[in-house]
């Protein structure tokens, strides 16, 4: 039907010259003239689709007509309440008056209810005792005589206060409509062929461009946006608290190396062999090759007694020590033993070694805060953010892979108290008001407490990570003097991006199941 009314349209066109109302227009399979809105939004779009092709330029016209409502239509064609009303009425001394309840049975509620007061406003109807009677042998029904000319025009001749007061009865409804002048365009023709889009290779092999019509380009036009990549909310999360460790002095530790040893895994930082979580059910372990490289031997040595033996104030575990166990390969669970890597580094002066660059990449060049003689060791403050491996159960809020953020400090003296501050500091950077500590057990740090902080959104508190103070077992094989502590702590990267994001399945933020739209779409995070 398009084709056809854009046909008719350039066919009128060329026999009038113009078009001056398309109200006067016949749409194809219709017999009456496209009076309708329905009938003028339809030529609009093949007005539109011969204005694209230069065919033809249009004016648009717009008017205000009138609609009844169905209440409006029942008047039509029943007649107006106070009619009905009257109309059921006996005439003054003609019969017995009827009461209000035998009225409103015959004409109904509604219609009693308006009717019974306009009629008495016209003049119409009388009391007589207890009931009502016509006063007036013949009347004018103005209100269904004025609805009748408004279905057939739109509008009404008696003028807007009339139409006002309809339209306060909620009788008729103001509707706005539009119709059309045409005129011929610079590119009329009553072909309604459409031009070519395309140049083809089959056009210039058969030289059929030279009689073809195209289409114009249109340069103004925006054209497709075009996407771009995306960070993902991970990512922003981690840039935002990698800037809150930079703020604070942090150096970012190197943690590439996915793979490690059950010794810098766990046995450097004195995790007993039997402990749980270096179970196969709790750890992945490679299968090839399945054994690391040996550590420094005196290091290797220094550790194994303080398991097995004892030392350095401590009794140990008193169990036998397995070289296998502590050579198996396997991903890693934490990125402490990353940072144990760079603890044994930053502790390479104490124990007399030189390591080149050590000062200035661990410990940004600062110098020894000790009273006495200078015995090597450098305070440093070391960060990481990077992936861990755990062999758990997926579920809503775990997965066998997640990212661990993690920060050590190490200088003289520390104490309880200097990590208790620190956390409130690091936590505040981040957007968090409310913490507080609960004592906790970690084998390798002691004190140790567990991190809750207040969630505004949950009405709770929550755990958002662990910390501690490393134990004298772990520092002193490394080399540290005795009074250097080392403060540690960690937590997921996970969780508070959840948090920010108002996700509750840890699967629609890592996996297949991540909305690429979401990440397109999600906003910058700030703490």
């Amino acid at each position: 039907m398009a084709e056809a009314l854009q046909q008719l349209i350039l066919d009128t066109l060329d026999a009038r010259s113009t078009i001056d109302d398309t109200r006067s227009l016949t749409i194809p399979g219709q017999s009456a003239s496209a009076t309708s809105q329905e009938d003028q939004i339809t030529i609009l779009g093949a007005l539109n689709s011969l204005l694209s092709r230069e065919m033809i330029v249009y004016e648009t016209h717009e008017t205000l007509s009138h609609v009844l409502t169905p209440e409006g239509s029942q008047i039509v064609e029943l007649g107006s309440h106070e009619a009905r009303v009257w109309a059921a009425l006996p005439v003054k001394g003609g019969g017995s008056p009827l009461t209000p309840l035998q009225l409103k049975k015959q004409v109904g509620d509604e219609t009693a209810k308006v009717g019974q007061g306009r009629a008495f406003k016209n003049g119409w109807i009388g009391k007589e005792g207890d009931g009502f009677v016509k006063i007036v042998p013949t009347i004018q029904d103005a209100t269904q005589v004025d609805l009748r000319e408004i279905v057939s025009t739109g509008t009404l001749s008696g003028g807007e206060k009339v139409l006002g007061d309809l339209r306060k009865r909620k009788l008729i409804v103001q509707k706005k409509g539009q119709w059309f002048t045409v005129n011929k365009g610079s590119n009329f023709s009553t072909s309604t062929a459409k031009p070519e889009t395309d140049l083809t290779a089959d056009m210039l092999t058969s030289g059929t461009w030279k009689t073809s019509t195209f289409k114009k380009y249109n340069f103004d036009a925006e054209g497709v946006p075009t996407t771009g990549g995306a960070l993902h909310p991970l990512l922003k999360v981690r840039e935002e608290i990698r800037n809150i460790f930079l703020e604070m002095g942090f150096a970012e530790m190197p943690t590439s190396s996915f793979v490690e040893s059950g010794f810098w895994c766990f046995d450097a930082l004195f995790v007993p062999q039997q402990h749980p979580a270096r179970d196969l059910q709790d750890t992945f372990y490679l299968s090839d090759p399945k054994e690391a490289l040996p550590p420094e031997p005196e290091y290797y040595k220094r550790v194994s007694t303080v398991h097995e033996h004892g030392g350095f104030g401590s009794t140990g575990y008193r169990a036998p020590w397995s070289h296998e166990e502590s050579s198996k390969l396997l991903l890693r669970t934490h990125t402490t033993a990353s940072s144990a890597h760079m603890l044994y580094k930053l502790a390479a002066k104490c124990r007399g070694e030189n390591v080149e660059g050590d000062a200035e990449e661990f410990a940004h060049g600062s110098s020894t805060t000790g009273d006495g003689p200078d015995d090597g060791f450098r305070p440093a403050k070391l960060f990481s953010i990077d992936r861990v491996f755990r062999n758990e159960t997926m579920d809503a809020t775990h997965l066998a892979e997640f990212h661990q953020v993690e920060g050590v400090v190490a200088d003289r003296n520390l104490t309880l108290a200097d990590l208790i501050g620190f956390m409130r500091v690091f936590f505040k950077k981040m957007g968090i008001e409310k913490v507080r500590f609960k004592p906790a057990y970690n084998p390798y740090t002691e004190p140790s407490l567990e991190i809750f902080a207040f969630h505004p959104m949950l009405d709770r508190w929550v755990e958002v990570g662990n910390s501690g103070m490393f134990r004298p077992e772990m520092l002193e094989p490394m080399g540290f003097p005795k009074d250097v502590r080392v403060h540690g702590w960690g937590l997921s990267l996970e969780r508070p991006t959840m948090i920010r994001y108002g996700i509750n399945n840890i699967r629609t933020l890592v996996g297949h199941k991540v909305s690429i739209e979401g990440i397109e779409n999600s906003p910058a995070v700030m703490f």
